[in-house]
């Protein structure tokens, strides 16, 4: 197997990964073997993926791993998944953000737990990331339901600058499976990576340097937070060349506060 980073000589990352994507009847089990591997996951809150019973099991379980638990917002689309574009006045996009929220808080908070993070899924996740109109008002109603959130989101210039303008914790994102262009957008074009073997070899890479491949055959470099991963068989052998570790703790660390 790969051999192990030492922890000394590269950057804290946080490894995360989405729960909660059932409905109904329709029913993804499976998600739960990531929790073993996880340092964060988002839990969908009913409008892309997610009911009642999924939302209330997702919580419960990554309680009992004692994993990051963050709400995983998307648009009201459960037909497409929420991979679908929708165009919407600032004060509807703000109030279907400040919903979602509340909803997993109130979860949280009936079984004593706590939420951390808030990050948008499929189309809304895309569109904030090149869009920074979009980011600031989903970013902005995650700060209006707690100041104490972070915001996650796609590295780069957007993300980073919501962060800024807005005073706010953010969490820069990448995925070892995308391809990138030059400037640090995904490029949704190419097919996704799905030899784990390339993916590992890009993990080690990246922890070393901060980069990650292009599709111009160079390298761009991100200052990201947080993996986010979908497969167990990748999770599980990026687990073993690094032990994740939240954002949260990373910043507390930075702070003295830990070790």
């Amino acid at each position: 197997m790969q051999e192990i980073l030492d922890r000394k000589q590269i950057k804290n990352i946080d490894f995360n990964c989405d729960l909660a994507q059932s409905f109904g009847v329709y029913k993804n089990n499976c998600e739960f073997e990531l929790l073993d591997y996880a340092s964060s996951v988002n839990i969908s809150c009913g409008f892309h993926a997610g009911d009642p019973v999924s939302i209330k099991e997702a919580l419960l379980k990554a309680g009992d791993k004692n994993v990051v638990v963050g709400a995983h917002i998307g648009f009201d689309d459960i037909q497409g998944f929420g991979c679908r574009e929708m165009h919407m006045p600032d004060d509807e996009l703000e109030a279907l953000v400040i919903y979602q929220v509340g909803a997993l808080m109130s979860f949280a908070k009936t079984f004593k737990m706590e939420i951390e993070h808030v990050r948008p899924h499929g189309a809304m996740y895309a569109m904030a990331a090149q869009d920074f109109d979009i980011a600031r008002v989903i970013a902005g109603a995650v700060k209006k339901t707690s100041q104490w959130l972070v915001y996650y989101g796609a590295a780069g210039e957007v993300t980073q600058r919501v962060g800024e303008e807005l005073e706010m914790q953010v969490a820069q994102e990448v995925f070892l499976e995308k391809m990138y262009n030059p400037d640090g957008t995904i490029d949704y074009s190419a097919k996704d990576n799905e030899n784990n073997e390339v993916m590992i070899g890009r993990l080690k890479h990246f922890l070393a340097t901060s980069q990650l491949p292009n599709n111009a055959g160079e390298k761009t470099v991100f200052n990201a937070d947080t993996i986010h991963f979908k497969s167990k068989d990748l999770i599980l052998q990026a687990h073993e060349v690094i032990t994740p570790l939240p954002v949260n703790y990373k910043n507390a660390a930075a702070s003295g506060w830990v070790e």
